[in-house]
């Protein structure tokens, strides 16, 4: 049984990002993962297997070099996300992890974890639930679901159905308006209490 997508709003994410603690540079490095899975709509797969040449910093883009279907794109994100991206990077340089580590990396704790590892996608899925409760968010965290407020988040901007196609990675534009379908029913809504589908019972 598929569940229904429940997007967070911008300040639900933000309140999420801000549960992650800048004491150490693992809280660093995860309000950047983030930040990039909610800005870049990436999947959790795409956002663990970049590298630093896959960053552009001065053009705010990232590229994913094996999306679904071993499918490359170019991702576009905004200053928000490359913010708290240059923080970790900064922190990453600082830890001497190189350039061919992945961008979203592990760090040393002093048993036999070595930094710069591949980092788990299931440490992810443990962590989201974790600080959303630490945020009071009542509602199901997991990492698609950052793919879905992302798309919502576009829908809102006025993004057409081809660039939202684009940045997510869909094969074709009927995946995509499945997708939409279910991630922002909000929006049909509204079009059609535009039509004169309102709520004023008829005398």
């Amino acid at each position: 049984m598929t569940r229904s997508a429940e997007p967070l709003t911008a300040e639900e994410v933000r309140a999420l990002i801000k549960s992650s603690s800048t004491r150490g540079p693992s809280g660093i490095r995860n309000r950047a993962l983030i930040a990039v899975l909610w800005r870049g709509g990436l999947r959790i797969g795409e956002a663990l297997a970049l590298y630093p040449r896959d960053l552009d910093r001065d053009a705010g883009t990232v590229r994913v070099r094996h999306g679904k279907g071993d499918k490359t794109r170019l991702v576009c994100i905004d200053a928000e996300a490359l913010a708290h991206l240059d923080r970790w990077l900064d922190w990453r340089a600082r830890l001497g992890v190189g350039a061919r580590a992945p961008v979203f990396c592990t760090i040393a704790t002093g048993t036999t974890r070595r930094a710069g590892e591949a980092l788990d996608a299931s440490y992810v899925r443990q962590l989201l639930p974790r600080l959303a409760r630490r945020a009071g968010i009542d509602k199901r965290v997991h990492a698609h679901g950052l793919r879905h407020t992302h798309a919502l988040d576009l829908v809102t901007a006025g993004a057409t159905i081809t660039d939202i196609r684009d940045q997510l990675g869909h094969a074709n534009v009927a995946t995509t308006d499945a997708y939409l379908r279910r991630v922002a029913p909000a929006d049909r809504i509204k079009r059609l209490r535009a039509l004169g589908w309102d709520l004023e019972p008829v005398a």
